[in-house]
Formats: structure tokens, sequence, C-alpha cells
């Protein structure tokens, strides 16, 4: 079957190629679940392995199948499968699989200790490809009436994630409601933020560097939220005329942000990083001021990262309650497709699009045309 590939650690590597079919009696004790692979969301992780930066193939391979955001239908299952996953039935993958660790053996894989193992990024093969191979408790199942957005469920379930934890370390104030937020960056993640936040009935704005109006400004303002540009303000005086807020989600790979966050807080307020910033770029910030700040203020900086299967299933509820309250937004955000296994070139140029919000590749043409 058909795949897209990279030797990782070599830039410009990436190919079509041929791979094995899976089979569900490759998994032992009939728990294997066949998934035909319908789309396959791009992020800047894949530029990133493409480009050579990172990536780790899995053990005897020295290839690595891209791909971390999924969409797909279940083929065939094993016969120890039941329940809701039975052929026909829509899915997403989780990205990370259970290591060893007792994070992983609590079901807690996306705290894992070990070296991780993750779909399309180290040492495990990612969804793109004409089939993949799970097991159930890796796959989450989705409504039917989700079929043209749950490519983006794995980026969301990065979102709920990260509120999921805030709420979790909240819990210390035994009341906490927050009603003020800023997000920063209006990317993919940014907007699902803002998103998932208005959903809850929190007042967002959003801080991007482009001034308004376009797209993805556009998309903010109709969930009901604030997009400003920080070539006319910043995130402080932003504070000051919107805030001061109580939660701060930094998804805009610009790594001043998440100092600049611990002072837009309110007093016990909680930043959010989901950005993996990189590059030479060296900033200056005031250390002291920072320290203090979070210490006397009971101020918190938390990541999110791979999430774990329960966000995904949030993630769904959250996608379906989205669907009713701002019908036809989560499309908007699937910007540029690309078609087919056959041209890895196209997947660079969809990825170097500076105008796309989620570039994705469309798997299998057949599923596509159904809908």
């Amino acid at each position: 079957m058909r795949a897209i590939a990279v030797r990782p650690g070599i830039p410009g590597s990436v190919h079509a190629r041929e791979v094995d079919r899976p089979s569900v009696d490759d998994v032992p004790g009939g728990r294997g679940v066949l998934v035909q692979t319908i789309r396959v969301g791009l992020c800047g992780t894949d530029q990133e392995i493409i480009e050579g930066r990172f990536g780790t193939p899995p053990a005897g391979d020295d290839f690595l199948v891209l791909g971390h955001e999924s969409l797909g239908r279940v083929a065939a299952v094993g016969d120890a499968v039941h329940g809701e996953l039975e052929p026909g039935t829509l899915v997403v993958a989780t990205v990370r699989h259970a290591g060893a660790s007792p994070y992983d053996r609590l079901g807690m894989y996306d705290f894992t200790t070990d070296p991780p193992l993750e779909r399309g990024i180290n040492r495990w093969h990612g969804f793109l490809s004409e089939y993949y191979l799970d097991t159930p408790e890796f796959l989450v199942p989705v409504p039917a009436g989700l079929a043209q957005v749950g490519v983006l469920l794995e980026p969301l379930s990065i979102v709920e994630k990260g509120l999921a934890q805030a709420d979790e370390i909240q819990r210390r104030l035994r009341i906490w409601r927050p009603r003020r937020a800023a997000v920063t960056g209006a990317g993919t993640i940014g907007l699902l933020v803002t998103l998932s936040l208005r959903l809850r009935g929190v007042d967002v704005t959003v801080l991007s560097r482009r001034a308004p109006p376009y797209r993805n400004s556009d998309l903010v303002e109709a969930l009901g939220a604030t997009y400003l540009s920080t070539t006319d303000t910043t995130l402080a005086a932003a504070s000051l005329a919107h805030g001061p807020f109580d939660l701060v989600f930094e998804a805009s790979g610009h790594s001043p942000f998440a100092f600049e966050a611990v002072g837009a807080l309110q007093a016990n307020g909680i930043v959010v990083l989901s950005s993996v910033t990189g590059g030479a770029g060296r900033i200056e910030i005031d250390a002291n001021a920072i320290n203090q700040d979070l210490v006397l203020n009971n101020k918190v900086m938390i990541g999110t990262v791979n999430a774990s299967r329960d966000d995904f299933i949030r993630g769904v509820d959250d996608m379906v309650q989205a669907e009713t309250a701002y019908p036809g937004w989560l499309e908007r955000l699937l910007t540029t497709p690309v078609h087919g296994l056959s041209d890895a070139r196209a997947i660079v140029t969809a990825l170097g699009d500076r105008e796309a919000i989620k570039a994705y590749i469309v798997v299998d043409r057949a599923s596509e045309g159904a809908r």
C-alpha cells in the first residue's frame, strides 16, 4: 500500500513509498483494529520532521511514515474486539502509545517518563498511509456527523488537555470560575482554544501579529471573541483593557509571550503553554520580576502536549457542541487539501502556505466523495 515517509534526520527526504498492508491478525489475542485512513492533518511538527530536525524511525526501519492527526474508518476487527468499534465506525487514534512507566500503567501515557512512543514522530509509524493497525484503547469513535471535521480532533485534544490540567490545578482554590482569558496566536491551536473557551462561556481576547480583517480574525469574531493585533497593542495593554486574565493560553510559537503572560494574569491565574518553540533567537527577560510575580501572586505555568484518550473524548463532546452553537465554523479551519499519497512535494508546498489555517491530506478519495 502507498504511504508518505521520511528518513529522519535527512532534510528533504520526504517521499512516497510502498509499505506492507497490516492485518488484524498481526495483533495477538484478536485485539487488532484495521483502519482505512480518510484524512491526515498536517502541522508544524510534520514540517520540522521533513526538515530533518527530529523524528525517530521504528526499530529495524530506516524510514518513518508521517502523520499524527488522523481520521479513519474501521475496516476490520479482531475476534476479541467488541462494542463501538465495528466496521464502518469513524475513528481518530491517539498519538502516544503506552510504555512501562507507572503513569503508563495508570493509562496516563501522555505523562510517561519513558521515551515516548508517538505515531509519526518517535519510534512508531504514523497514519499517512492507506491503512493502519491499532488496538481499541488507542482509538476514539467519532460520530458520523463529524465526518467533515474529525481530522481536527487531535489538535483539539491538546487544547482539551491544557484546559483540563488548568482545572485540575486550580482546584487548589476551592472556587475557580474563569471569566476572562487571553489566547496568544490565531493559528489552528489558538482558534480551537478560543472555541473551547467560548463554549465554556469565557470572555476571550485573542492576540496575534497580523492586522485584521483576515480569515483568522473573522473566525475569532464569529465566536464572539475579541481579536487584537500585536502590531497595535501588547499583552500587558490588553490585560489592562480586557483583563486581568484568569487564564492565558500561549499558542503563538513566539516564546516572549510565555513570560509576558505571567504579568497579564490576575492573582491566582494560570498560563498554559502549547508552543514548542525553537530557533537561535534570544530574548532578555526580567527574571526577578517574573519570579516574584509567580511567587507572591500564587500564579502557575504549565505545558500541554500529546493528549490522553480522555482528552480526545472531551474533544468529541466539544466538537458536537460547536456544530450546534457555531454551525460550519470548524470546517472553515480546513483550508488547504492535498489529494492522494503520490506527490510528497505537494505536502511540503501545503505546509509552506502562509495563508493556510489547516492543511490536510485526503487519503481516501472514495470516502470524501461519498460525503
